[in-house]
């Protein structure tokens, strides 16, 4: 890791490097010789990023988001600058849809282009929309909008849900079905197209270093299943049987409702199993659209999801890995 490179290497500054598809770019970022700068809250908690590469290759910087200075010093010299900053749900202070999600991204963006920084790239999501009911999805579209007002030659990537070994999806489940009879869901028959993380990760480096790529990218997986489809997947690889009961969109209003008064009234010591956006995300498929550019711009062929998962969905049967 880290062996390409040398004083004078290309640099790249990530914000959200300690996050789930972050580690991967500062592990690809680092392996293709680039000197790396991570942008993040808590440089001690994210230590373990410098295992990626050799002696002062990976730089963590402590850096309020809200701080336009510490920001510039994130970014001024390098050549490249990727956000995958994002939040699933908001809670009280400043983890807000349109704080993280657009006026960030757009401050960014400025900042990357009054710096002389070459290659901006966006890690957004699939079915961003200004017309969705869902804020989310809203904030989502408006960040990139911003964000291509500011860099006109930026990439936006919209993967659809990520899967990988630290997900938050397939673990999440294969977690409740351990300790529960019952796995309730919501829109079991939305369609969702999961993509792997690492070619993710690998969309982000071309991105970084193409120019002739530009604009909006839709990613996703060869699998296109509804969500009641990847549950029961996920249960299939895990060797389980569990009941699988698909609310109504109402009654999951009123549960997502009931459940963030209690969030709220515990000051979010109890999270949310389910939110009322993420309710009303549901409501949409999250493939990607037939005539949107997509891997085949990066020269990526998507992995499967009966390739990767098993590989560490193993831990929740009830044997292991020798199950």
């Amino acid at each position: 890791m880290g062996k390409n490179y040398k004083i004078g290497s290309p640099k790249v500054t990530i914000f959200g490097g300690s996050g789930f598809l972050g580690r991967y770019l500062v592990y690809l970022f680092s392996k293709e010789g680039w000197e790396v700068k991570v942008a993040v809250r808590s440089p001690k908690d994210a230590g373990f990023l410098k295992v990626y590469g050799v002696e002062g290759q990976i730089s963590l910087l402590k850096v309020n988001i809200l701080n336009e200075k510490e920001v510039e010093h994130a970014v001024d010299g390098s050549n490249v600058v990727v956000n995958c900053i994002g939040i699933l749900e908001e809670t009280r202070g400043r983890q807000t849809f349109s704080l993280l999600h657009s006026k960030f991204p757009g401050m960014l963006a400025e900042i990357s282009k009054a710096l002389s920084v070459e290659r901006f790239v966006q890690v957004s999501s699939l079915g961003a929309d200004e017309n969705s009911i869902s804020r989310y999805a809203k904030s989502k579209r408006e960040g990139e909008k911003k964000i291509l007002e500011k860099f006109p030659n930026a990439v936006v990537l919209r993967p659809s849900v990520i899967f990988g070994a630290e997900d938050a999806f397939f673990n999440r489940f294969a977690k409740l079905s351990i300790i529960s009879p019952i796995i309730p869901i919501v829109g079991g028959e939305t369609k969702f197209q999961p993509v792997y993380v690492m070619d993710v990760a690998r969309a982000v480096i071309k991105s970084a270093t193409d120019e002739s790529l530009a604009g909006i990218y839709e990613l996703g997986g060869p699998d296109i299943l509804s969500f009641d489809e990847l549950i029961s997947l996920m249960l299939k690889i895990i060797n389980r049987r569990r009941f699988v009961v698909n609310f109504p969109f109402r009654v999951a209003f009123l549960e997502a409702f009931g459940l963030e008064l209690i969030r709220k009234a515990s000051f979010n010591l109890i999270p949310s199993i389910i939110t009322i956006d993420q309710v009303r995300q549901l409501h949409y498929d999250n493939v990607v659209g037939e005539k949107s550019l997509g891997m085949e711009s990066f020269g990526i062929k998507a992995t499967s999801l009966e390739v990767v998962l098993p590989q560490y969905l193993w831990r929740y049967r009830k044997g292991g890995k020798f199950s």
